[in-house]
């Protein structure tokens, strides 16, 4: 079973949501493996010299940023959440709906 952000991506890709993860650190090699034995179909980006984690202050993982169409950061959650129950669905739709 996907990892509940791989699922928030599938099924709100076609609305426009943009998922990103980003791997801090680790080596490219075992991160292909991983993605590849998880099926996952969201970008990961490769934090090699930890300059992500540096400048957005990233002390735990997973860490999610919430930003707006415009670029705006609009949220930070740090840990698990449960992001396909009713609360977080209604807080993805909610993003998706404004328009600035």
């Amino acid at each position: 079973m996907p990892s509940t952000i791989e699922r928030v991506h599938r099924e709100l890709k076609g609305q426009g949501l943009v998922v990103l993860a980003i791997n801090l650190g680790e080596q490219p090699d075992l991160i292909a493996g991983w993605v590849k034995s998880r099926g996952v179909t969201a970008p990961v980006l490769l934090d090699a010299k930890k300059e992500v984690e540096k400048s957005y202050q990233i002390a735990y993982t997973p860490t999610v940023f919430l930003v707006d169409r415009q670029g705006k950061l609009v949220g930070k959650v740090i840990g698990e959440r449960p992001w396909m129950g009713e609360q977080g669905q209604a807080l993805l739709r909610a993003l998706l709906a404004r328009k600035s």
